[in-house]
């Protein structure tokens, strides 16, 4: 079957969009109407890759937010929930908690809280008053095991503070239009490099905390990319301060490009099939969401990118991944799962198997469902899972062949779930809301003195390869705060 009849079936067959595996086994047998109806809708993931219309794919990984931290106002939303129950079926829900107790050190019990967001003071979206929460390999098994305030942990109040959708208004956007994934998880409870280890290449090699210091070809071993390059499959890396890619030497130094030049290419439509972009690490300025960065630059930041991609002619056959590396020490009710993995042990402190808390991730695309949530459990290899079906003929589910030449990296990847999941083949275009809606000023920068538990206070320094043409997300009019 060719693109055309895959997407004309989907258009003949009309209504809503189907639900996921994994949102299936969380619903019992009985289903209203509504819910059978969506099931009657193709699925993205029961065609042939070769004919399924996503060319594109942009994936974002932002820095350190939990899911609850950041999205945890979306069961509040009632107009959300009931537009999703009239299209999903009455058992539509997001897995969000704010309203939590934890104890400290001391056996006090405070409770989950809103950010302050005081106008003029740089605290609220930096949270300069505070230490970094503790998001390494033994903080986070602290707040997996003795709560989010307790000892071990390396965090004061602010790692139970929430934000709202006041506060995150791209989001709020993204979130209610598109496919929000409430069972996203950091693909291991550790830190940032260990986790974008695993979603270039499906594994840390064993790496619990972060590289100090940063050299290109730090990282041995194969990646997603040479799998890509192996089948001709065109793919660049964009980044803003520090490229990551470079970790793997030298061989991928040809698809490492500046953001300046991300902009262009969708300007003049000519993005490849793969596309990452990473945000500003560094500086008061940067762009990743990390304590001390401004959440209100974050929101400058992936909003740019967003509005080139759905502006530039890739938008209707593109899919726009945004995601989190890990939760950054910040509250989120549900217990992190454990995952295959070739470093699997039974000793916890040398558990590989064992993912992070779940983070923000959203699925925005034509054939994303609109304003629907997907109970499937990802990891960073799901990414990967994804493309390794699009693009290079992986199955897309189950472990697949177990003789001849394998499809997968490693074992985690080979299991994780595809994100695919959720994806259906009717598409709709439209965005349906205002890209331009204008954006709060971020504050102030602060200067990072605490750091908590285990962890580094930030990513450190690496390689300036190029300029960043930074007014894309900051009008000159706006620089004075820098």
């Amino acid at each position: 079957m060719d693109r055309r009849s895959f997407i004309g079936r989907a258009a003949r067959l009309g209504g809503a969009a189907a639900l996921g595996a994994a949102g299936l086994s969380a619903c019992d047998d009985r289903r209203d109407s509504t819910a059978e109806r969506a099931l009657s809708v193709p699925r993205l993931l029961d065609g042939k890759p070769g004919d399924a219309p996503i060319d594109t794919v942009v994936i974002v990984m932002m820095e350190n937010r939990s899911f609850d931290h950041y999205l945890g106002w979306l069961p509040d939303d009632l107009a959300y929930l009931e537009a999703g129950r009239r299209s999903y079926g009455r058992r539509f829900h997001v897995a969000g908690e704010n309203d939590l107790v934890y104890a400290d050190p001391a056996g006090t019990l405070v409770n989950t809280a809103p950010v302050p967001a005081e106008p003029d003071e740089p605290r609220p979206f930096r949270g300069c008053d505070h230490p970094i929460p503790g998001h390494g390999w033994f903080s986070g098994r602290a707040q997996r095991d003795k709560g989010f305030l307790a000892e071990g942990t390396g965090n004061d109040e602010f790692a139970i503070g929430y934000y709202s959708d006041v506060d995150l208004p791209f989001y709020s956007q993204l979130a209610r239009r598109f496919t929000v994934a409430d069972q996203s998880y950091a693909s291991l409870l550790a830190g940032t490099f260990p986790n974008r280890q695993y979603l270039h290449a499906g594994t840390s090699l064993g790496r619990k905390d972060d590289p100090i210091p940063l050299e290109a070809g730090l990282f041995p071993g194969p990646t997603f990319w040479d799998q890509l390059r192996a089948a001709g499959v065109s793919a660049r890396y964009y980044y803003t301060d520090l490229p990551v890619l470079a970790l793997w030497d030298t061989r991928h130094f040809d698809r490492i490009s500046s953001i300046d030049e991300f902009f262009d290419d969708a300007d003049r439509g000519e993005l490849p099939h793969v596309v990452m972009i990473d945000p500003g690490f560094g500086g008061n300025a940067r762009s990743d969401d990390h304590p001390f960065g401004s959440i209100r630059m974050g929101q400058r930041f992936t909003r740019s990118v967003f509005d080139a991609f759905a502006r530039s002619s890739h938008w209707e056959q593109g899919l726009f991944v945004l995601t989190y590396d890990e939760w950054g020490g910040f509250f989120d009710h549900l217990s992190p799962p454990v995952f295959p993995d070739d470093l699997a042990s039974e000793l916890d402190a040398e558990n590989f198997a064992q993912a992070g808390f779940r983070v923000p991730t959203i699925f925005a695309s034509p054939y994303a469902q609109p304003g629907f949530v997907d109970h499937t459990a990802y990891d960073h290899t799901s990414i990967m899972r994804f493309l390794q079906w699009r693009f290079l003929g992986a199955p897309a589910t189950g472990p697949g062949l177990t003789s001849g030449a394998p499809w997968w990296l490693t074992l985690r990847n080979r299991y994780a779930n595809n994100l695919g999941t959720a994806l259906v083949t009717e598409p709709r275009v439209d965005l349906g809301f205002d890209v331009e809606t204008p954006l709060a000023r971020p504050q102030p920068g602060c200067v990072p003195t605490i750091v908590g538990g285990d962890d580094p206070g930030s990513i450190p320094n690496g390689p300036q390869l190029a300029g960043l043409r930074a007014e894309r997300f900051l009008p000159a009019t706006e620089t004075p705060w820098i």
